[in-house]
């Protein structure tokens, strides 16, 4: 499913001053040689994001046997981390396929060697889609999927690949909702886009697909009725096809990010054991391999609210107190280049030496490499100048793009984390 050997070569890949954060010792050398060192996160410079070894090792394993014991197949989305060294493992694991948002990131699996690709949107690039097409003919073990929503969009596909390509592209006929992102916006149109996807010689009409997540941001009663009516309509769409005889033997039936996965599995696993073509309910969610202390910690299913068996955040930022200019505040040399901050604010969670702060601390705002940070009192012995803070991040979708290598600790919550792992990301 992946190239193991083309994975592991990034590890003798030579280190330098392009990757933030990394001690100057480091430069020159392989991440293996580096990692052979031993080296400590208090060599490495702050700002830092890190990843927790024994933190990701639970939440594969616990997306894993959650999606088993659902008798649903999972292609997490790779755009969230971009980095094959977690894709080879959430694979390893037993993932179906790895899902992508663009052509680009395609190429980037399949350098790889990911062997089943699901691109969660439309490809009308003509670059990109007879790329897509060489590909699939040089390559028999290469599945690919991408979505259409008009039939606008599947006459552009096929006028694109009239005289390229020799097997067919498939297609999942993606439905949206209204005021929702991409998605035929009635049954109806999707029901239009499907039977021109199979009447085109040149494309097949694999599944039908969404993004739940799009119609909903919370777990209020509202919100995950919208949702279950939205997976609903998507289940009428996929036995409409199947009616018509529009499907070849197989079909999936995909949605699911890392909010409303229970969602899927409670209004769409019927359709696996149906009479008619044998379906597969195929889940997206790909921030779980990451979690984290804010957005997915409060909407997810698999929180220990919900669970016995909960994810945990495995991404922290590590920040130093740089000033102290007025009582009741401090700014840290960490801002937008570095954390996210899309689904809120880095929160404080403990001082390096293992001291938890106090619960009033608040990052309140971030410029591009400060943060704010709000305290209770001012007490500039507690944080002085120099002190190290861990903060907890949201959403891990837009804090793996802004690192090139991302150190992977051996225990988050210990004195000086030891560095066991590099981890390239491809943005």
């Amino acid at each position: 499913m992946i190239d193991t050997a083309g994975v592991e070569a990034l590890s003798r890949r030579l280190l330098g001053p392009e990757h933030k954060s990394l001690p100057a010792r480091s430069w020159g050398q392989s991440a293996e040689s580096f990692l052979a060192t031993a080296p400590r996160l208090s060599e490495f410079t702050t700002p830092v994001l890190t990843l927790d070894r024994t933190r990701i090792a639970s939440n594969v394993d616990v997306m894993a046997q959650w999606t088993e014991k659902a008798g649903v197949l999972l292609a997490p989305h790779g755009k969230t981390t971009m980095a094959p060294q977690l894709w080879k493992q959430q694979l390893d694991a037993g993932c179906w396929a790895i899902t992508l948002a663009t052509g680009w990131q395609v190429q980037v699996a399949r350098a790889f060697g990911v062997e089943r690709i699901v691109l969660a949107n439309a490809e009308v690039d003509p670059v990109a889609l007879n790329w897509v097409a060489a590909e699939l003919d040089s390559h028999p073990e290469f599945e690919f999927y991408c979505w259409a929503d008009s039939v606008a969009t599947v006459r552009e596909m096929s006028r694109i690949l009239a005289d390229h390509g020799d097997r067919p592209v498939s297609v999942v006929v993606e439905l949206g909702g209204e005021h929702g992102r991409t998605g035929a916006r009635t049954t109806e149109e999707a029901v239009a886009v499907g039977r021109e996807i199979a009447a085109s010689p040149r494309l097949a009409l694999a599944g039908v697909g969404g993004y739940e997540g799009a119609l909903s941001h919370d777990r209020s009663e509202a919100g995950l009725a919208a949702v279950r009516t939205y997976l609903d309509t998507l289940a009428a769409l996929h036995r409409t096809f199947d009616a018509e005889g529009l499907y070849g033997d197989h079909a999936i039936v995909t949605a699911g990010g890392s909010a409303y996965q229970d969602l899927v599995v409670e209004r769409l696993h019927s359709l696996t054991s149906g009479n008619g073509v044998r379906t597969d309910v195929v889940l997206r969610s790909g921030a779980y391999v990451a979690h984290d202390d804010g957005f997915y910690s409060q909407i997810s299913p698999l929180t220990p609210a919900r669970t016995e068996t909960p994810l945990v955040s495995a991404m922290h930022g590590w920040a130093r107190v740089v000033s102290r200019p007025e009582p009741g505040l401090a700014l840290l040399d960490a801002g937008k280049r570095d954390f996210p901050f899309d689904e809120g604010m880095p929160v404080p969670q403990r001082v390096r030496g293992n001291e938890v702060l106090d619960q009033g601390a608040e990052v309140t705002a971030l410029n591009d490499q400060h943060a704010f940070l709000r305290l209770p009192a001012d007490d500039a012995d507690a944080l002085p100048v120099g002190a190290v803070l861990r903060l907890g991040l949201s959403h891990p979708c837009t804090a793996f793009d802004k690192w090139r290598l991302i150190p992977v600790v051996d225990d988050s919550d210990s004195d000086d984390p030891l560095v066991v792992d590099l981890i390239h990301t491809f943005f």
